[in-house]
């Protein structure tokens, strides 16, 4: 695993990012517009933790997204088509119209365990993965995101004690957004990195610029790098903003909209296609281009998703836990 990214790795990034911002907004527009069944939550703002982290993994390594990692189910080869299926309740979604929502993405033959939506309980099952992982002493390992706000319930903890005890190869990626729901980040703790946590728990920690999808890749490559040798968890804090309400109902009223401003400004897609345009890397027709191409793209999985049939009525109690 190379910590650094060649031209087309570079050009790969920009590609996931802009597909997964223009996925975000068709699927924003279309619950709108009422044409979804299920709830829908915006990772606006998180696409460089999402892609950046999820394009640092192995192929054979496992990974429990959150609901706004959309970027990393792609990266990791859930197609548009099936999320939005899912979203639409249709027999072609990951779930089989059992879940119309981001939450029931999982799918273990792509290493992607299905997100539990309580934070952080995704946290000691992509644990138990890591220590499986090691048990069978196999060269993967498992990584998982969760909230600010969930670093601050006992489970967080718990989960990052035993990862150290077992020196188990677990990534953990903490999305600060600044807000858990409606509670700002002042008002959740007294202190103002969650990275400090990690030390106190025998813990590599490092904070990354969440809108810098290299520095998330790079930091995320050298943690899975690390624990892929034996070298234990990591805890890495991605600063970012969420940019939308906690849901697509919520209309975030309750964030000041300077500060929204401030970070509108730092915008991780339009960041990466300029900084890879200044760097000669992406020509503007190129980048017009790869625009086109995800809109077509999005568009195209729209229309499967919509032609799609809903489940069979008769399999209803199929591929439940309780009938």
């Amino acid at each position: 695993m190379t910590e650094s990214l060649d031209s087309a790795g570079k050009l790969n990034l920009a590609y996931w990012m802009r597909l997964t911002r223009t996925l975000d907004d068709a699927l924003v527009a279309m619950w709108k517009q009422g044409r979804g069944v299920g709830g829908t939550f915006s990772g606006r703002g998180h696409e460089a933790i999402a892609v950046g982290a999820g394009y640092a993994l192995g192929p054979d390594d496992v990974v429990a997204p959150m609901h706004r990692d959309l970027g990393c189910y792609l990266v990791r080869g859930m197609s548009p088509e099936r999320i939005l299926a899912n979203q639409l309740g249709k027999e072609a979604g990951v779930t089989k119209g059992r879940d119309a929502n981001l939450h029931g993405l999982g799918d273990l033959s792509l290493n992607i365990i299905g997100f539990v939506s309580h934070l952080p309980q995704s946290l000691p099952v992509a644990l138990g993965a890591a220590m499986a992982f090691q048990y069978r002493e196999e060269p993967r390992v498992a990584l998982t995101f969760t909230g600010d706000g969930s670093s601050n319930t006992g489970l967080f903890h718990e989960t990052l004690n035993l990862a150290a005890v077992q020196k188990a190869p677990f990534v953990l990626v903490v999305e600060n957004n600044q807000y858990a729901y409606s509670t700002p980040l002042h008002e959740q703790m007294a202190i103002d990195d969650i990275v400090v946590r990690a030390p106190a728990h025998g813990v590599v920690g490092e904070i990354v610029d969440g809108n810098d999808v290299m520095a998330v890749y790079s930091a995320v490559a050298a943690a899975v790098a690390r624990a892929r040798r034996g070298d234990g968890p990591s805890l890495i804090e991605a600063k970012t903003m969420r940019m939308l309400g906690h849901a697509i109902h919520d209309g975030a009223e309750y964030v000041p909209a300077e500060l929204l401003e401030k970070w509108q400004q730092r915008d991780p897609v339009t960041l990466w296609e300029a900084a890879l345009v200044a760097e000669g890397a992406l020509s503007e027709a190129t980048l017009e281009r790869l625009r086109g191409e995800c809109h077509d793209e999005i568009e195209a999985a729209i229309e499967y998703a919509e032609r799609a049939p809903l489940p069979d009525p008769a399999t209803i109690g199929t591929g439940v836990y309780a009938t």
